[in-house]
């Protein structure tokens, strides 16, 4: 009888405020609103309240007990099962709770404050007193107390259930180095940073994005390091968001962006910890998104992107020569179909005479012009490519291999395309592979076609015309600000030691300016190692004056 007089109150109540009915709900199929209300007292009603709101999923675990002196008070522990630890549940909740000794004289309300203060044996406890609060907490992985006559509810902190184990990075492999990867919960990408970074002066701020979702996203940084407008400015194009969902990083990289009609990316993303690490200590912000293992930093600057983690675990000569072939290969990637079009059509005369002479009998029998048959081939590539990403990745690469090798040979058989251009293609796409970034190498893939199209309109003066565009809008781009081809343009010399060439580590003073405009200076000076010798002679020379 109690529990019907509380559910037809807390239905009168919907009423009142011109809200539908569980009943009338159920009838027209609509899904069930959070009641935006006070919890109720009676524990019955509440539970029926949870049930309903959530259409009584099978994976919502309801666990009624007793507790007080007599075993008078009547509660429950629920959960979801999956997102919570089932063990700590039990082990650090439900059991202390049930054997625990109560004093005779507290009222529900007192064996509350009890609870909360000396039995919950959990990091974290936090007390509801709304609706919203308690399915917002349960669906985040924490377990909710109620008490029978008691209008709050307690929030016990024991998200957990299965994740997948640290691994070595897919997408950024590295010969020597770390290799442990983000994983795809919030906290144990957090985690790995803390690991690296033993500072109180690393400071996280989380948020909640999506109105379905309810991501949880957080904002990583390092006081005093990091430029207090670009995190500020970083909050409030976060705090910007109102959409339905965000299910991966790339959600939140395409409503931040300073640029949107650009196929550079402005914001640099990876699943490295030890990245994440550097480019904090460098000044740059982290936005870590639950659910992905991949994490944004911002500003991002262009050649960031042709920057390998090993650079900094190598010789600064070794990896000064990595760098410049990176970009060598980039603009290989960016060029090399369309001055193989500007040179067959327009400018035979740079070619040698013997080259020449060659790639005219290999085209006597291609009825197609240069455009067409470098079109072709890249179209037909691109889609291998695709192929061989999407397949199994037990049969992906060999379909690509073969399917390139056999499509090759037969279309110089059947004189379809020259041997010269399937030469060109393929150095053209194995240069693509070799940029460091994907983001990067899928943009020269783009641009590759445009430029292709201007070789074939006029030749050589096409592709300068077309180059000199895209360093304009290289230029005018922004990263949070950053000016994106910094430090470059506009040219600080300061920070060239870590550009296009590296300097050795101890040459490293200052951090990158334009990112960081407080604590400029790195190390201490005096860094540059010295040979036993010399470390005698200063002695020396400190001990005479």
């Amino acid at each position: 009888m109690l529990f019907q007089w509380g559910l037809r109150k807390q239905q009168e109540k919907q009423k009142k405020k011109g809200t539908t009915t569980q009943q009338e709900r159920d009838q027209s199929g609509q899904a069930q609103d959070v009641p935006h209300e006070p919890i109720h007292s009676l524990l019955d009603v509440n539970i029926d309240i949870i049930r309903h709101t959530t259409g009584n999923s099978s994976d919502i675990v309801i666990r009624r007990f007793m507790i007080g002196q007599e075993r008078s008070i009547r509660a429950a522990l629920i959960f979801i099962d999956g997102l919570a630890d089932e063990k700590n549940v039990y082990q650090f909740l439900l059991e202390p709770l049930m054997t625990a000794t109560f004093p005779t004289t507290l009222s529900p309300k007192d064996t509350f404050c009890f609870m909360e203060k000396k039995l919950a044996a959990v990091g974290r406890i936090e007390r509801i007193s709304q609706w919203v609060d308690l399915f917002l907490a349960l669906m985040s992985g924490e377990t909710i107390i109620l008490l029978d006559g008691v209008t709050f509810a307690l929030s016990a902190s024991t998200s957990g259930g299965e994740y997948r184990a640290i691994e070595e990075p897919q997408t950024q492999l590295a010969i020597r180095g770390p290799r442990d990867g983000f994983t795809e919960s919030l906290r144990v990408n957090t985690t790995l940073i803390r690991r690296r970074i033993k500072n109180p002066n690393l400071w996280l701020e989380t948020m909640r994005i999506g109105e379905v979702t309810k991501t949880d996203v957080a904002i990583m940084y390092v006081k005093g390091v990091a430029n207090d407008e670009i995190v500020e400015e970083v909050k409030k194009r976060l705090r910007r968001i109102h959409i339905d969902s965000v299910l991966e990083s790339g959600y939140i990289e395409q409503l931040i962006e300073d640029q949107t009609f650009t196929t550079f990316p402005t914001t640099y993303h990876t699943e490295r910890p030890d990245v994440v690490a550097a480019n904090l200590l460098e000044g740059r912000v982290a936005i870590f998104v639950e659910g992905t293992p991949f994490v944004l930093i911002a500003p991002a600057l262009f050649i960031q992107f042709f920057q390998a983690v090993e650079d900094y675990y190598a010789r600064f000569d070794i990896a000064t020569a990595l760098r410049f072939l990176r970009v060598l290969v980039f603009f290989l990637s960016l060029v090399a179909p369309a001055i193989y079009i500007a040179a067959t059509t327009f400018h035979q005369e740079m070619i040698p005479t013997t080259l020449v002479i060659a790639i005219a009998a290999q085209r006597e029998s291609v009825p197609f012009p240069g455009f067409v048959e470098a079109l072709v081939m890249e179209v037909i590539f691109e889609i291998l490519r695709e192929a061989g990403v999407r397949l199994p990745r037990a049969v992906g690469q060999a379909v690509s291999i073969v399917g390139a090798l056999v499509i090759g040979q037969a279309a110089v058989e059947a004189g379809f395309v020259s041997s010269a251009m399937v030469i060109v293609v393929s150095i053209t796409a194995i240069a693509s592979f070799a940029t460091p970034s994907f983001a990067i190498a899928i943009s020269a893939r783009l641009i590759r076609f445009a430029l292709m199209f201007l070789a074939a309109m006029f030749g050589f003066y096409g592709i300068i015309m077309g180059i000199l565009v895209m360093t304009i809008h290289l230029c005018s781009l922004r990263s949070f600000g950053v000016p994106y081809m910094s430090p470059l343009a506009p040219f600080i010399p300061s920070n060239m030691g870590d550009t296009l060439f590296r300097v050795p580590t101890w040459a490293f003073k200052e951090r990158p300016r334009l990112i960081n405009q407080k604590n400029i200076i790195r190390q201490r000076k005096q860094q540059r190692p010295q040979s036993p010798a010399s470390n005698r002679q200063e002695k020396n020379e400190g001990e005479q004056s």
